[in-house]
């Protein structure tokens, strides 16, 4: 019989089912992995292959399996589903945790309450569509909490959006988490050395104004706004520049929008020098639920601009709203935050040093991973059903 306890006989075995495989759900993901590893959990993660994630949660002890599953549903999801619960049986899993609207999608098809699952959207599947199509993904992540014994929110906010949404589910809230042994301040005193590391700033002029924006390029990170509000910018600021740093869809769209001053970096296996180089960090998402892209830059002591979506206040210090949040797809609003931080070198600091003790002292990934792991927890050691009950109110 299973013991539903981490004392158990039974060694604690956890399945993460994950679609996508790049960006802040593959660093969420392997973060979660090497925390539950070095707790002494089996963990199995099946994903899709290509992308970073399956190599890194290789990398992070967990044990891997491919899964050929599309971004979206389609016409072959009825196999996915069918290979979902195939993996899932094998492994003995006594947790699933699905990430993602995919991932969500077919492993709650595939388990249907059998198994204690932890549904984490990383965003609502309903934020990144229009029409008919948003008006089914709200109808079925309704109807899909019935087989969700939690579902995990990285924010308050994303949390409301789902109520609002007429979602009645059993809700945790843990916010996201960086490594923050990984993501620490330069000395503090000059830009030039972190510059001097990136081949691609070597014909820009020292000194000038660097605004760096780290993020898949795709329609939800709103690149594009950024492109709009850029001239404004460079008028106000003489000789900035903007880096785009990351890959993705947009990439040659994004490109025929860019204004002279705009630099594409491509992907990036480490951020950490684009932040210590940067004077101003930006995320002008269209959605979110939390990203990392802003905790990790703050944690190196840049002051950053976001856009005001789900996760976006409860990132920032208290009294940085004023500053550094602006409505989504508003490029004016965005360029003159960007412009009266790039003038301000005084108010600059000052919000680099408040973001960096506010990140540090809140936003620890192991503290995350803790949390995860009480819900797990939970779950095992508690009467079900549980959003079951709360569906059919």
């Amino acid at each position: 019989m299973l013991q539903r306890s981490w004392t158990g006989k039974s060694q604690l075995t956890v399945f993460h089912l994950v679609q996508p495989v790049e960006g802040g759900v593959a660093r969420v993901v392997t973060d979660l992995i090497r925390a539950q590893v070095g707790e002494g959990l089996r963990t199995f993660v099946a994903c899709p292959p290509d992308g970073e994630l399956a190599a890194r949660a290789a990398e992070a002890g967990a044990r891997v399996h491919t899964w050929p599953a599309e971004r979206g549903p389609g016409p072959r999801l009825a196999r996915e589903v069918l290979t979902a619960a195939r993996l899932i049986r094998e492994s003995g899993a006594h947790v699933v945790h699905a990430h993602s609207a995919k991932a969500g999608l077919a492993g709650r098809l595939a388990v249907r309450g059998r198994v204690p699952t932890v549904f984490q959207p990383h965003a609502w599947s309903f934020d990144a569509v229009e029409g008919r199509a948003a008006v089914m993904a709200r109808k079925w992540e309704r109807y899909g909490a019935r087989w969700s014994d939690r579902t995990l929110c990285v924010s308050e906010a994303e949390r409301r959006a789902g109520e609002e949404a007429g979602i009645a589910a059993h809700w945790s809230v843990i916010r996201n988490g960086i490594d923050l042994g990984h993501f620490h301040p330069d000395d503090g005193t000059s830009r030039t050395p972190a510059r001097a590391s990136l081949p691609l700033l070597s014909e820009v002029p020292t000194g000038a104004p660097l605004v760096v924006c780290v993020g898949r390029l795709c329609r939800q990170k709103g690149q594009d706004v950024l492109l709009r509000a850029w001239q404004q910018v460079t008028a106000a600021v003489a000789g900035a520049r903007l880096v785009l740093v990351g890959d993705g869809p947009d990439r040659e769209r994004l490109k025929d929008l860019a204004p002279p001053g705009v630099l594409f970096a491509g992907a990036s296996g480490d951020t950490r020098p684009w932040f210590h180089a940067a004077d101003v960090v930006v995320l002008p998402s269209r959605w979110e639920g939390m990203a990392l892209a802003p905790l990790e830059a703050m944690a190196c002591g840049r002051p950053v601009v976001m856009s005001d979506v789900s996760g976006a206040r409860e990132s920032l210090p208290p009294g940085h709203a004023a500053q550094c949040l602006v409505p989504p797809e508003d490029p004016s609003a965005l360029a003159t935050a960007l412009a009266t931080l790039l003038t301000d070198p005084k108010l600059r600091e000052a919000l680099g040093r408040q973001a960096q003790t506010h990140t540090r002292s809140v936003f620890d990934v192991r503290n995350t991973a803790a949390a995860v792991s009480g819900v797990y927890q939970e779950l095992l050691n508690s009467p079900r059903p549980m959003t079951r009950k709360c569906a059919q109110r």
